[in-house]
């Protein structure tokens, strides 16, 4: 959640007159959706814009509160939202059912508008910090872009979403030329640097939003390109080794250039065989990456899979 940017929440009840209360008591602090019953609960939470916190009446024609929280809870878009039952169902019983399927508070009716608030504030608060503590744990701590925690979680994503569309999918392996003679003359301190440059000039060669660079290990790089033929994916590859060379780095260690410079594999599918695991995509990629450096590195090895069982380097 950015910092200026309100938080949305989604009040739910069959009631005009409820939305309206909470509406008004919220609309100051935060930006408040509507829905006068659970499957248009459900619209909202699972669009575009899904909400940052859930008010749920319980007792609502069709589809109860109930069910509504268990749909959320079951899927993997939705489970983290936090959700807040605010009913007249006030026994003991009805609280523990709603606390066990997964709210995290339950507010009775009649209630106090300040406390309201001030128990959304607080659980607001909670949901910011897990976001924050979420981003770091996909983050690599030396280069601040993506760990490969977070590669292979959106590798396995954007897989199976190509996939199921058909699309072309391209990934490609980066290794920095070197890199050990360029530690062992500089030492680690210049080396880290190093590695935080390259990681942002990788970075600065994306151009969509879809794409994504991660630090694999070491001074080991993939890059995530889908929907990306292997003519677009050969533009980022050049893309990115020109912008690490144009850092300038100086490397009088290497045997190929006198600046810092990578290697770069890069494969990509127009077909994707159902039996086929996305780990063999990345072999691949890492036979090409070990292709350009067996051939003299600083240069980019590149194939293109047309049919699974007859696989090329090109």
């Amino acid at each position: 959640m950015e910092p200026l940017e309100k938080a949305r929440i989604l009040i739910v009840d069959d009631e005009k007159m409820n939305l309206k209360v909470l509406a008004d008591l919220l609309k100051e602090e935060y930006a408040p959706v509507l829905a006068r019953s659970g499957e248009e609960a459900l619209q909202h939470a699972f669009g575009d814009s899904p909400p940052d916190l859930i008010l749920l009446d319980v007792v609502m024609p069709q589809l109860g509160g109930y069910e509504v929280i268990k749909q959320l809870k079951n899927d993997d878009r939705t489970k983290n939202i936090p959700v807040i039952f605010v009913t007249a169902l006030s026994s003991v019983e009805d609280e523990e059912h709603g606390l066990k399927l997964g709210a995290v508070d339950y507010i009775t009716k009649p209630y106090s508008p300040p406390i309201v608030k001030i128990r959304i504030r607080n659980h607001l608060r909670l949901v910011h910090h897990y976001k924050l503590l979420d981003q770091l744990a996909y983050l690599d701590g030396l280069t601040v872009i993506p760990n490969r925690r977070r590669f292979e979680e959106v590798f396995q994503k954007e897989w199976a979403r190509s996939a199921r569309n058909g699309t072309s999918f391209s990934l490609a392996m980066v290794d920095v030329d070197f890199f050990k003679q360029y530690n062992d003359h500089f030492g680690h301190a210049m080396g880290d640097d190093a590695l935080q440059k390259i990681a942002k000039a990788l970075e600065g060669g994306l151009k969509r939003p879809g794409d994504l660079v991660a630090r694999y290990g070491g001074e080991e790089f993939v890059m995530v390109l889908p929907e990306t033929d292997a003519a677009a994916a050969k533009v980022v590859a050049e893309r990115a080794l020109r912008n690490v060379a144009e850092l300038n780095l100086a490397h009088p260690y290497s045997q190929v250039a006198s600046h810092l410079s990578v290697s770069i594999g890069l494969v990509t599918t127009i077909y994707m065989d159902k039996k086929t695991l996305p780990q063999t995509f990345l072999k691949t990629a890492d036979q090409n990456l070990y292709l350009a450096k067996h051939n003299g590195r600083n240069q980019i090895v590149s194939s293109m899979i047309y049919d699974w069982s007859m696989m090329s380097i090109g």
